[in-house]
């Protein structure tokens, strides 16, 4: 097969073949967390599903620090190739992933510390608080793979290496998928054996990425000795902070969401949402792969000063998302029913309410894909302040007042709509900034003063 370098000039076909690696890389990454719902609320029950679901955005707001050094670094790091210097491209990249394993290790003992205040926090009553503790404990013995293994991610693309990190998830999952079965249906070991099973996945997921950088021939980027730049640092941070912000955000608002939904709900709303959540995940995940395997060819073009292949990609990227958002938007509302079924079969009045939720919840899959990869772009063109804004009002802002507007209006279902209205004022932010921006940029042709 031939490979595809950063430097070529993409065509729909070179697009989809560089893209289809990190793009299988968030499915299977969504599928094989949306296994550990599954069996715990099949085989735990729907207490301890809910309890899953409340300690979720704690743990994904650590997470959110790889994803962070990753996709910051990352832009860092392919303009520095992109310029030819592949020195500082390496000693960056070392630096990079030496600080965030620092930085993770504090995280991961202060989350085991004080899991208990942390849930409760969260608003774990007394049946759900000890499933919370111990799924985040033990969660917090393999976080810094798991931030690894999401900032290793992005550096394989970039490395021209994106079916590599393919496999890895691949590897990851399918332990993540079998040891689910085997902890949690097999050996009953409840919401432990959920946790275990995670981070034994995360180990690997991590793991042998660091052995690959560490000790590949044919890598572009190697893990070596480096003295620390704070100037790297901060630059590969001050890229990254959009996609940071965005998961911390998304955090946040699942924080929030949960307090709604057992006010509104009670434990039900709780399970529901998480449902909703896992679904959309998979879905979230192939616009979210496809923003960050172009986001590096952005990258090193942006570098390079090539604006013709930076006009390429941006208008044949506006295609392929319009069409994958319609696409996403049906089938999300045909495979509803059948897919809440799997979590949620055993209890009517659960399945219902979820499917209901998923339903409405589906129509932001129309503007989604836009948001998603109008912040990766901007971020690519080391821009870290207009993706931040686009990142914050999205996922932060609108969600923050939409999540406390909506329901008081529309009841329950008003917290199902909160997504739509945000993702529809987002898209009218993400026009604009990429207007605005264009001249300065030379991503859209100057007799194209359209979008698409």
């Amino acid at each position: 097969m031939e490979r595809i370098q950063l430097s070529d000039h993409f065509t729909y076909r070179k697009l989809f073949a560089f893209t289809i690696g990190p793009i299988c890389t968030m499915i299977f990454t969504s599928l094989y967390t949306i296994v550990d719902g599954f069996f715990v609320s099949n085989y735990v029950g729907s207490t301890a599903f809910a309890a899953l679901n409340l300690t979720m955005p704690f743990i994904m707001m650590i997470a959110a620090v790889g994803f962070m050094f990753g996709s910051g670094g990352s832009a860092l790091v392919s303009m520095y190739l992109g310029t030819g210097n592949r020195k500082k491209a390496n000693s960056s990249f070392s630096i990079i992933v030496y600080s965030m394993i620092a930085i993770g290790v504090v995280l991961a003992a202060l989350g085991a510390l004080f899991a208990i205040q942390i849930s409760e926090i969260l608003g774990a009553g007394k049946l759900m608080l000890p499933y919370c503790v111990i799924y985040i404990r033990i969660n917090m013995i393999g976080i810094v793979f798991y931030m690894l293994q999401n900032l290793f991610q992005t550096f394989f693309i970039t490395a021209e290496h994106p079916r590599m990190g393919f496999v890895v998830t691949l590897i990851a999952g399918g332990t993540n998928m079998i040891l689910d079965w085997l902890l949690v249906g097999i050996l009953n070991l409840g919401i432990a054996g959920a946790a275990w099973a995670t981070i034994t996945s995360q180990m690997l997921g991590g793991g042998i990425p660091l052995l690959f950088f560490t000790l590949s021939k044919k890598s572009p980027l190697k893990l070596g000795r480096a003295k620390l730049d704070m100037k790297v640092i901060s630059k590969a941070c001050g890229n990254g902070v959009s996609e940071f912000l965005s998961n911390v955000s998304a955090s946040i608002v699942g924080f929030l969401y949960n307090l709604q939904l057992l006010h509104y709900a009670g434990q039900n709303g709780v399970a529901a949402y998480g449902v909703i959540m896992y679904v959309g995940f998979v879905f979230v995940a192939i616009y979210i792969g496809y923003s960050i395997g172009t986001a590096l060819v952005v990258g090193f073009n942006y570098g390079a000063g090539n604006k013709k292949e930076l006009q390429n990609i941006f208008s044949k990227s506006i295609i392929i998302l319009g069409t994958a958002n319609v696409l996403m938007c049906l089938s999300a509302e045909i495979l509803s029913n059948p897919l809440v079924r799997l979590f949620v079969g055993y209890d009517k009045e659960l399945y219902e309410l979820t499917a209901n939720g998923m339903k409405i919840y589906s129509v932001a899959f129309l503007m989604m894909g836009y948001n998603i990869y109008a912040s990766a772009f901007f971020t690519a063109l080391n821009n870290g302040v207009v993706s931040a804004v686009l990142s914050v009002s999205r996922t932060l802002v609108l969600q923050i007042i939409m999540i406390y507007l909506l329901p008081a209006l529309f009841g329950i279902n008003g917290l199902w709509t909160v997504v739509i209205a945000v993702e529809g004022i987002g898209l009218l932010i993400a026009i604009y900034f990429i207007m605005k921006n264009r001249k300065r940029y030379g991503y859209m042709k100057a007799k194209n003063n359209e979008l698409g």
